[in-house]
């Protein structure tokens, strides 16, 4: 069984508490699992998208760089390249959007080059893929940690440590591989023809002539316009059929990302909305803030995180997804039976 240790911390406003509390559970966690560490320890991060503004700010992690520069380990802020584009398309302007949200402590490595061609296959023989396309300067290390911003996700139901590895850690051509066919459903009776998903969508890949339409050669299936759409008319009702494979697939990848490293998970519950960092707008919090996470395993974490949030809400928050951690027990990515060890 696998452990958890938390702390407890009720508002994001609580910065240099937040900061203290996440080197206080690497700590924790280094001593309690008798971990080795290596002379160089990238942090993989999410940046958030132009105009977010619920992001996991860098100052939050001040403490885990301090707890490594007193251990004499190098790092660096890590990431890939998104699917769709923007200002995290490429890594020139990747790089400038990091800095302009704040990651300057770091230097910046994105894991798969300028333009997402930079990468390694690397095998791992499950149901969906025989070889995954993990960002080149994250294949090739030892261990990270990986650090996430707990929070929904319109096709991947909640993103968590998860979600950070398989799609965070993965090139431009894995990201697309995962979304394979996940192209969404427009109801035309609700469909009023606003045009805000064609604004929003980042291939234009949606024409509107009176409703909505999907050009499915052009869709790379971010969901975007779900998350975007005032008046619901563009649903998951098409992941009836597929979202168990994308699930599997978001699965496969995480695995690619873990197999064989010491990778540490530090999970920051604050700011928890409906929709994830990449969608560059205002979002607001659909629940209370929690606190901080640490383990060595990934579905832990994440069904610690879904749990935790629950019991303080009294129902269940996170209704989709939840078969990622099925399918991410079963392909031995971790377990879902877990300690939570609260640390005071």
């Amino acid at each position: 069984m696998s452990k958890v240790y938390f702390k407890a911390i009720d508002s994001y406003s609580k910065t240099e508490e937040i900061s203290n509390a996440a080197e206080q559970l690497l700590i924790k966690l280094v001593e309690e699992e008798n971990l080795c560490l290596e002379k160089f320890i990238p942090l993989k991060v999410h940046f958030g998208e132009k105009g977010n503004n619920t992001f996991i700010k860098s100052e939050n992690y001040v403490g885990i760089i301090n707890y490594l520069k007193g251990k004499s380990i190098d790092s660096a802020f890590i990431e890939t390249n998104v699917l769709y584009r923007g200002e995290r398309t490429t890594k020139e302007k990747h790089i400038k959007l990091a800095k302009e949200h704040g990651f300057i402590e770091l230097p910046i490595l994105i894991a798969d080059g300028e333009h997402g061609e930079d990468f390694q296959e690397v095998e791992i023989n499950k149901k969906n893929f025989k070889t995954c396309k993990i960002g080149k300067e994250i294949a090739n290390k030892e261990q990270l940690i990986v650090i996430s911003h707990f929070k929904g996700h319109a096709l991947a139901g909640f993103g968590g440590a998860i979600k950070q590895l398989g799609m965070g850690c993965a090139s431009r051509g894995g990201k697309l591989a995962q979304h394979a066919n996940s192209i969404p459903k427009i109801n035309s009776l609700k469909c009023k023809g606003c045009k805000a998903c064609a604004l929003r969508c980042p291939e234009n890949a949606i024409i509107v002539d009176k409703k909505a339409k999907i050009n499915k050669d052009k869709c790379v299936g971010c969901a975007s316009c779900m998350a975007i759409c005032p008046y619901a008319a563009i649903s998951n009702s098409w992941l009836a059929s597929i979202s168990k494979s994308f699930n599997e697939r978001l699965a496969e990848y995480a695995y690619a990302a873990h197999n064989d490293k010491k990778n540490i998970y530090i999970t920051f519950a604050f700011n928890i909305t409906k929709n994830c960092d990449c969608e560059g707008h205002n979002m607001k919090p659909i629940v209370h803030d929690v606190g901080v996470f640490a383990s060595m395993d990934p579905v832990s974490i994440d069904k610690a995180c879904l749990d935790v949030i629950d019991k303080n809400n009294g129902k269940t928050v996170f209704r989709r997804g939840r078969s990622t951690l099925d399918y991410a027990e079963k392909i031995g990515l971790g377990s879902k039976e877990y300690t939570l060890l609260e640390v005071k």
